[in-house]
């Protein structure tokens, strides 16, 4: 038995966080791809545009090894946290808050099924 190819695409140090994107990413995994780009197209977090655009990488990726496009499903979809860079805020007194700014690698990975 033949194991089923898959292609896959990521964006790394995404500036957002990892937990905004994973709400996203969980609305379409194990979808197939036609009808997560359709979902990710009218949802209005901003994490959505960064997914698609990977989404559609991926697709393309599948599309240059002559992949069947409608059989196409996602079967890895996941948000790992990155690097985050430390800010300071400024607070009465003297004093500095910190404030983190996470960045996320956003992994996709699709299939023919």
């Amino acid at each position: 038995m033949a194991k089923a190819r898959q292609w896959s695409a990521q964006h790394k140090f995404a500036r957002i966080g990892p937990r905004k994107a994973r709400l996203v990413i969980d609305l379409i995994r194990d979808m197939p791809c036609e009808e997560a780009i359709h979902q990710l197209e009218f949802n209005c977090r901003r994490a959505a545009c960064m997914i698609r655009n990977v989404l559609k990488s991926a697709m393309v990726n599948a599309d240059e090894q002559e992949a069947d496009m409608r059989r196409l499903r996602i079967v890895e979809a996941r948000v790992d946290g990155g690097p985050y860079y430390r800010r300071w805020h400024p607070k009465d007194r003297g004093r500095a808050h910190p404030i983190a700014k996470r960045t996320s690698h956003i992994i996709l990975t699709v299939a023919e099924r």
